[in-house]
């Protein structure tokens, strides 16, 4: 008996169900406790850091997103090289530029803040040893759940197997089961404001 073939377009419908479930949560948390799931998010960003050695991929939370820009100044105030991705080709993967402190930044597209420094290229991410990456949930088995534009699809490819792939979320954001389609690369744990890091499923 042949098996029968997933469904995409029922999957894609269940991740913009998701999506849309996680948005209006992030946006109903009460802003205190954001601020204080942020400074958790960040104490357990340095304790993980503390750990690696070379460039920290990271990105700079906008809106209700989990984490805040203090977190990132905060790694680089304790001497990390902090690499931000730069939206340069809306088509490609995300290009890179190193964080030289917030009044080096430069409005981007889809609301988002970039270096205003020198842009190091796509392949600059093979460089990082911890990426720490935006999303709306993962579950146990690693799955990871983005926004929808597929920049991170197309830039996660280009990460060594054995580079630790961080999710940042906040409580209730790590789920059991979510739908994945074969482009979405496993990620190794997620960051949680209570809880610190969660390893995940893995890469595989």
């Amino acid at each position: 008996m042949t098996a029968r073939a997933p469904d995409w377009t029922d999957i894609a419908a269940e991740k913009a169900a998701w999506r849309r479930r996680i948005r209006a949560a992030r946006r109903a948390r009460d802003p205190e406790v954001r601020a204080r799931h942020a400074e958790l998010l960040t104490e357990a960003a340095l304790e993980l850091a503390g750990e690696i050695g070379g460039p920290i991929c990271a990105h700079l939370p906008v809106g209700v997103e989990p984490w805040s820009p203090s977190g990132v100044e905060a790694l680089h105030a304790a001497g990390h090289e902090v690499l931000l991705p730069v939206v340069a080709d809306p088509a490609g993967p995300l290009d890179w530029a190193r964080y030289d402190g917030p009044d080096a930044l430069a409005a981007g597209p889809f609301g988002l803040w970039e270096p205003s420094g020198t842009r190091l290229g796509p392949d600059a991410v093979r460089r990082g040893r911890l990426v720490l990456l935006p999303a709306l949930a993962a579950d146990r088995s690693g799955v990871r759940l983005g926004q929808g534009g597929g920049f991170y699809d197309r830039t996660l490819p280009l990460v060594d197997a054995d580079v630790p792939l961080v999710v940042v979320l906040d409580e209730g954001e790590l789920v059991d089961a979510l739908p994945a389609e074969p482009h979405d690369r496993r990620v190794s744990s997620a960051l949680l404001p209570e809880t610190g890091v969660t390893m995940l499923g893995g890469t595989e």
